[in-house]
């Protein structure tokens, strides 16, 4: 029995001194595994100069909607949809009845009017006479009385009154008749300038008016369009009047168009963020259609060189967006902003310089301060395109 307790006793022994004789063997390996390797690239500085697919719409140069200036019935109309106008082109003519009348009592006032200032002429004549012999008689003592010349002065200067405000009323009545006359001339419709009819709501006999609610018809040009495209705030550093830019449209994707920048908004949609760019189309062969959706290769640059990062390097949490950057074998977060993507790589703004060190994938594994080895990965290199 005592020999039994007494190698159960080794026993327990020896297991006691194996256990803590391994905890310094553990201990020593994790001091010999050291610090995590990082595969690393260089920051890159170079001139950024590639394309980018944006959408733009077609639009016409010019677009009228014609509604009518007075109410009226439609008497002709000599164009429908499809057609082509030259501009002054009658193209439609109206009727109002109450037009007519209206100018037979404007020119019947103005008549009336003149009249009376003929009437006020002649009397002011007479009077003028009249004061002219009284003032004559005057100058021999006692043959005339002063109250006589004076009440022919008087009468004189109100005749003179009378027909200055008549002089008035003859003008007042002849700008009347003008008016009634030139609102006359708004019942031939004509086309504003050259171009094609792309909408018509209207036939004879019709009655319209300026408070309709559709057009009667709808002058756009074809020959000379306007390609609308949007461009984002980060592509905007280089945008100049003058460039030529290439795109396509869906009914002729084979095909690529040209377009001159024409006109630059240099403001920026809050809502969009983007900046509104106008390019110049000719459209004299017919094939481009406004309204159409067209793919523009945009041409971005910069004015001095960017920086350029391999994408996977940029890691984002929920605080900041940021690449980490290995410096005296510590990792540090470095904030950054990116910019435009260009294969792989994708430009970036912040506190970073060319050669800088960065880990080839962002994570916040890497915690600021942590001690790593560096893994050199190649260097970066722009290439290819993007499309947003």
């Amino acid at each position: 029995m005592r020999l039994s307790r007494l190698i159960i006793l080794l026993s327990c022994t020896c297991a006691l001194v194996g256990c803590n004789s391994s905890q310094p063997s553990t201990a020593s390996a994790a001091t010999q595994a050291g610090p995590a390797t990082v595969e690393v690239t260089r920051v890159v500085a170079k001139k950024l100069d590639l394309t980018v697919n944006l959408p733009g719409e077609l639009q016409p140069y010019e677009v009228v909607a014609i509604y009518p200036k007075v109410v009226g019935f439609v008497q002709w109309i000599g164009v429908d949809r499809g057609s082509h106008v030259r501009s002054g082109q009658l193209i439609a003519r109206l009727v109002a009845p109450e037009l007519v009348s209206q100018r037979a009592e404007a020119q019947s006032k103005a008549e009336s009017v003149q009249s009376q200032l003929a009437a006020g002429q002649a009397k002011l004549a007479g009077d003028e006479g009249t004061y002219a012999k009284l003032e004559a008689a005057a100058r021999t003592p006692g043959v005339v009385a002063g109250n006589d010349l004076l009440l022919a002065q008087k009468a004189v200067e109100a005749d003179q009154a009378q027909v200055k405000a008549l002089s008035g009323n003859v003008e007042a009545a002849r700008e009347a008749l003008r008016g009634v006359s030139e609102t006359e001339q708004y019942l031939r419709i004509t086309a504003p300038f050259n171009g094609v009819i792309t909408e018509r709501n209207i036939h004879p006999g019709a009655l319209v008016g300026p408070n309709q609610s559709l057009p009667m018809l709808r002058v756009e040009t074809l020959r000379h369009l306007r390609l609308i495209v949007p461009v984002p705030e980060t592509y905007i550093a280089a945008v100049a009047e003058g460039g030529e830019v290439e795109f396509t449209i869906p009914a002729f994707p084979r095909q690529k168009f040209r377009g001159r920048i024409a006109r630059i908004s240099h403001a920026v949609d809050a809502k969009t963020r983007t900046m509104p760019v106008e390019l110049d189309v000719n459209n004299r062969g017919g094939k481009l259609t406004p309204g159409s959706f067209s793919e523009v290769m945009w041409p971005v640059r910069r004015p001095g060189a960017s920086l350029l990062i391999p994408s996977s390097a940029i890691s984002t949490n929920l605080e900041r967006t940021f690449v980490v950057r290995v410096r005296d074998g510590k990792a540090e977060w470095v904030d950054v902003k990116p910019g435009v993507s260009s294969g792989s790589n994708t430009e970036v703004f912040g506190d970073l310089q060319a050669g800088d060190q960065i880990a080839v994938r962002g994570s916040d594994e890497l915690a600021p301060g942590t001690q790593v080895k560096a893994q050199p990965a190649g260097s970066v290199t722009p290439e290819g395109s993007h499309k947003p």
